[in-house]
């Protein structure tokens, strides 16, 4: 079961209709991997204990800013099923204590890992932790089906995640020097629910910010 099963239409108003582009970017081994390292101290550790309260606050915390409004129409329930399942881990990183991003990962079926999620909350963007985070992210990635990801689940054998042009505008340089590699590309009209719908208002419209020429 993907992310994309889970999807509800949601609510209709304050939609703004924006052509975006989606790219799949795919890595096909761990000799890929180029890692960053940052010298600010950050931890990463998985989420032991499922939390639909904390899962969604984590997604509005660092999905706001770059329009994740898939899930915001979601209900307990729904939030319910996706946390609960053995091929889905998140992650949390903090520095100094505090929460500074997080990711999820699945493990599907025939070997691939998908990269959910993945992202800073704001305070933490411009200190060299993106790198570093991937890093994280992708050496556990690489790692799944073998250490987590529940019974029967098979060995990685590529590792991938989706991104648009509605993300941060380093997202996909920071992916293309991890190593990830283009492995196709989406142009295509959605409507795009207001992300200042989250818990409080943003100071500016994330949907108003220039695609990324990547």
């Amino acid at each position: 079961m993907t992310q994309s099963e889970f999807i509800d239409s949601g609510p209709t108003a304050k939609i703004v209709r924006r052509t975006v582009i989606t790219w799949t970017l795919r890595m096909s081994s761990p000799d890929r991997l180029r890692p960053a390292r940052s010298d600010v101290p950050m931890r990463v550790e998985r989420s032991q204990v499922p939390s639909v309260d904390l899962s969604r606050a984590l997604y509005a915390a660092v999905g706001s800013q770059v329009c994740w409004t898939d899930r915001f129409s979601w209900d307990h329930e729904t939030w319910q099923a996706w946390v609960h399942r053995e091929s889905l881990g998140t992650w949390i990183a903090t520095v100094h204590g505090t929460v500074s991003g997080f990711f999820e990962l699945e493990v599907q079926p025939g070997g691939a890992v998908e990269i959910v999620l993945f992202g800073l909350l704001p305070q933490f963007h411009g200190q060299g932790l993106g790198g570093a985070l991937l890093t994280a992210c992708v050496e556990l990635a690489w790692r799944g089906g073998v250490d987590w990801g529940g019974p029967g689940a098979e060995p990685a054998s590529y590792v991938y995640l989706r991104t648009s042009s509605l993300d941060h505008r380093h997202a996909v340089r920071n992916y293309l020097a991890r190593g990830f590699e283009r492995a196709e590309s989406e142009t295509a009209d959605k409507g795009i629910p207001d992300p200042r719908l989250a818990p409080w208002p943003l100071s500016r419209d994330p949907r108003q910010v220039p695609a990324s020429d990547l």
